[in-house]
């Protein structure tokens, strides 16, 4: 028998890979490969934290240590501007959020007779995993799963899927379920009592003709800097107290003192309220109710923030408005921002602080500005969705 074969790297669905391109599931960097395909454990393998990995799809890398977790999310970003060969200067040690930390989740729930199925779904398959630990949740949203599989048992039809969204918000816990049917005054009844105690922040439902909010004590709330949004139902939101914190730092440190920043897809706020302070900010989103939220929050705080409701695919800013800023924001869906992209790398704004959810889309825009003139400073690459295969980065390019 040959020797067996290092593993040198993670690929970026999760697998290991050996020297001579082998693909290897379960893999990591350290161990061994033998021809026969069993694997000889390395020193950057760990013990899995919870009893569904391998089935759940929630996570990818559990069983790998915290330091090769760390270059894997580093090496992705890396990975990701040499494919597109771009230069790039600093590439920083990567944040990763800890455990028990994700503060939003949609989870699958599937009624079976009197059973209710709950969780993610298991890797590449619609099959649910019935979810009865997740080291990934925080606490608060963990705590929900049981007692919303039993509410369920009322109000789910019978084998038809539906969605839970939870969210942390200021107030506690947002519950939405999609696809249930709450009929009669039982079930209403049962339902704002589920609200009132298990103190939800908000609860609502879709039948399946829209969203009803059936308990709402008070607006909910998430503050960014010193400004409160009073935001629409699960709005999307950084999953991560921490990872928010590393983006919008790194955010700021881009920035620096620029005098007039624009923010582009700028959802409910997250960087446009958390840098406001002692500069104007123009925010541009286009969906609708988010831009409404950072509107009101701005004018309630009387912050000097413009905001536009603006779809940037489809009508992006172009040079002569871009240039009247000292440094663009962008932090674009996964796809990447192609188009508005395009537009910055013919202006002539002196610094750009990319925040990205897609390495792949990042390093194909990234090009384009460097194209353009651009130097890639550096990267702050994120571990946000902890031992999962996705990451997040925030860059700056200037001029």
């Amino acid at each position: 028998m040959s020797e067996a074969a290092l593993i040198e790297r993670i690929a970026a669905r999760g697998d290991g890979v050996t020297a001579d391109g082998r693909h290897v599931a379960g893999g990591v960097p350290g161990d061994r490969v033998r021809d026969d395909g069993i694997i000889i454990p390395g020193p950057n393998r760990t013990q899995p934290p919870c009893r569904h990995f391998g089935k759940c799809g929630g996570c990818q890398l559990q069983h790998v240590a915290e330091p090769a977790l760390a270059d894997f999310v580093r090496d992705r970003v890396v990975g990701g501007l040499q494919g597109q060969e771009v230069a790039f200067g600093d590439v920083l040690p990567a944040v990763l959020s800890p455990a028990e930390s994700r503060r939003r989740a949609v989870l699958t729930a599937l009624r079976t007779g009197k059973q209710v199925a709950i969780g993610f779904n298991a890797a590449q398959s619609n099959q649910i995993v019935d979810m009865r630990m997740c080291p990934l949740l925080m606490p608060e949203l963990l705590a929900l799963v049981a007692p919303v599989r039993e509410l369920l048992t009322m109000i789910a039809q019978q084998r038809r899927p539906v969605k839970v969204k939870m969210q942390m918000l200021d107030q506690g816990v947002e519950l939405i379920l999609e696809g249930v049917k709450a009929e009669g005054l039982d079930a209403a009844m049962a339902l704002q009592d589920f609200a009132g105690a298990h103190k939800l922040a908000r609860f609502a439902i879709d039948q399946g003709d829209g969203l009803e909010i059936l308990w709402q004590p008070e607006p909910p709330t998430m503050r960014f800097g010193d400004i409160l949004v009073e935001v629409p139902p699960f709005a999307f939101l950084q999953p991560t107290a921490t990872g928010q914190a590393a983006l919008v730092d790194a955010v700021r440190g881009a920035i620096g003192d620029a005098p007039a920043v624009a923010d582009l897809f700028a959802g409910v706020g997250t960087f446009a309220l958390s840098v406001q302070a002692g500069r104007k900010v123009y925010a541009a989103e286009g969906a609708r109710d988010a831009i409404a939220a950072l509107m009101g929050a701005a004018n309630r705080a009387r912050a000097l923030v413009a905001t536009e409701h603006r779809d940037l695919f489809r009508r992006p800013l172009v040079p002569t408005e871009l240039n009247r800023f000292g440094a663009v924001i962008l932090d674009p869906p996964r796809a990447g921002a192609e188009e508005q992209v395009k537009e910055l790398a013919a202006s002539t704004t002196p610094v750009i602080a990319y925040v990205s959810c897609n390495p792949a889309s990042f390093a194909r825009d990234a090009k384009m500005l460097v194209e353009g003139g651009y130097t890639l400073d550096w990267v702050q690459p994120v571990g946000q969705f902890r031992w999962s295969t996705h990451v997040e980065l925030a860059a700056r390019f200037s001029r």
